[in-house]
């Protein structure tokens, strides 16, 4: 006599850039594991630019372009990574905590990124529409703000 069984297991499907997670549920009296979401391909983004930025600031190369033929990569690609450095501190955090909405990944970060933390911070806390947003905002001309601290 033949029985069958069927098991039950509560998941959820998370969809991130290019793939999906499956997270399961904590089992009871266990430890919950910390889930992370935080897109690989951004974060990694951002160690290479704080990482270049602090080659530049030491002097080890004189310019973007020294760096570049170096380090073998396109001297476009290293400046468009290089401006991930100027992101407000609170937006790199949410990027590392996995918190920045979903359509805001590298290719969008990639793109022209407005000046000030007060307009970076309006792009990417919207909730709709944020990525389009973001890559039609263009610098504003003064720049300077870009890298003094603003309010909260």
């Amino acid at each position: 006599m033949a029985t069958s069984i069927t098991v039950r297991v509560p998941l959820a499907i998370r969809r991130r850039p290019g793939r999906k997670t499956v997270v399961t549920p904590v089992p009871d009296g266990g430890e919950a594991a910390v889930p992370t979401r935080a897109d690989t391909a951004l974060v990694k983004a951002l160690a290479r630019a704080h990482r270049w930025q602090h080659l530049l600031e030491e002097g080890r190369y004189a310019s973007i372009s020294e760096m570049a033929t170096a380090e073998r990569i396109d001297r476009g690609y290293l400046g468009r990574i290089l401006q991930l450095t100027l992101l407000a501190p609170d937006i790199v955090e949410a990027i590392l905590d996995g918190r920045q909405p979903d359509g805001l990944t590298l290719p969008v970060f990639l793109a022209p990124l407005p000046s000030t933390w007060a307009e970076q911070r309006l792009v990417v806390r919207s909730d709709r529409g944020a990525a389009s947003r973001l890559t039609r905002v263009r610098p504003s001309p003064s720049g300077t703000a870009a890298c003094a601290p603003s309010p909260r």
